[in-house]
């Protein structure tokens, strides 16, 4: 009887040893963050990426949502 035995490595996720830029870069591409913001005296909703560079921006809050939700996102309100 010829018997393998499987090795599971886990390695624990510890955000303290990031680099700056690992750090920027964590959910860039899952998470975008909505916020209101005023342009040229209108206040609509900017979206950005998870590292904090403009994305777009939208009329409302909702359509913000939907347009990340389309993009495969997680949308996060900030207020």
């Amino acid at each position: 009887m010829n018997t393998e035995s499987a090795t599971t490595v886990t390695t624990e996720f510890n955000p303290r040893s990031l680099t700056e830029a690992q750090f920027a870069e964590l959910g860039v591409s899952q998470l975008a963050y909505i916020k209101p913001v005023t342009v040229e005296g209108r206040r609509v909703f900017a979206i950005h990426a998870a590292n904090g560079a403009p994305m777009g921006l939208a009329e409302d809050s909702d359509t913000a949502a939907v347009a990340i939700i389309q993009h495969e996102m997680i949308p996060a309100r900030v207020h």
